[in-house]
């Protein structure tokens, strides 16, 4: 079995794999404080919880946004599992062309995301990860990784709103009963659901005019399911498109 782990700004999401087949998906916060021996209990428990043996762990395969966990959790998963850990970044086969100005750039967690759509789906494809912040990726009729955008996520934004007015209150991202708000409540919810849902369907319609095609378009992250249901395009939720990505980056590298 092979565990795949995704480190994000504000969750770590936690995939075990046996070949194809996905055993669970778990979250927990990211926290800059922990050592590795507190992300090894956490991680341990978490297996235990789900009836995973760690011994049965042969493998496992990192991708991360912040560099400054990385390492520790990295450390965990060794001592932990007694493993090789594969980390996602230079040096690394994925098979994806990236037309970047500078391919580095580009994070692990977009590398992920992309590796798993241009295996599963039919490209030209927009990919819209809905998480700490919104980004989208943009891959041609040949599979080329051309670029996207980074968009404020919706709880960033949410925040935002919050503490810098006085009377407006802090939300729940839940959608309201009606679009046309009566209180300050269900104004604040119906403008961050479609306003977003509104802003996804304005970027695919952009995005495909400047490639002149029409695309697939997948959505993945934490907030995608709160939004994209709302959205006047047809979307697929690949709610798991990352840790498939890193388990297909991870079968790539084996020797």
């Amino acid at each position: 079995m092979i565990l795949a782990v995704d480190i994000g700004n504000s969750n770590i999401v936690l995939g075990c794999f046996d070949d194809d087949r996905v055993l669970f998906v778990e979250r927990l916060s990211t926290n800059h404080q922990y050592t590795d021996l507190e992300y090894v209990i956490a991680v341990k428990n978490i297996l235990e919880l789900n009836s995973m043996n760690v011994g049965a762990i042969s493998g496992c395969i990192i991708s991360s946004v912040v560099p400054s966990v990385t390492e520790t959790v990295k450390s965990a998963l060794e001592r932990l599992t007694h493993t090789r850990v594969m980390t996602v970044g230079p040096g690394i086969k994925t098979g994806l062309r990236i037309l970047l100005d500078n391919p580095v750039q580009l994070g692990s967690d977009r590398v992920a995301d992309a590796v798993a759509a241009v295996n599963l789906y039919e490209a030209p494809l927009i990919i819209i990860d809905m998480g700490t912040a919104t980004t989208v990726s943009v891959i041609d009729a040949e599979k080329n990784y051309l670029g996207g955008m980074i968009i404020p996520g919706l709880r960033v934004s949410l925040d935002s709103l919050t503490m810098r007015t006085s009377q407006l209150p802090k939300i729940g991202i839940e959608p309201p009963k009606r679009v046309i708000g009566a209180n300050t409540v269900e104004c604040m919810k119906s403008g961050i659901i479609y306003y977003s849902a509104a802003g996804i369907d304005g970027v695919i319609e952009r995005v495909e005019e400047s490639l002149g095609s029409r695309c697939t378009v997948v959505s993945t992250g934490g907030l995608a399911a709160k939004i994209i249901p709302h959205c006047k395009r047809d979307i697929i939720i690949d709610d798991q498109l990352l840790l498939k990505g890193l388990m297909i980056i991870y079968k790539k590298n084996q020797k």
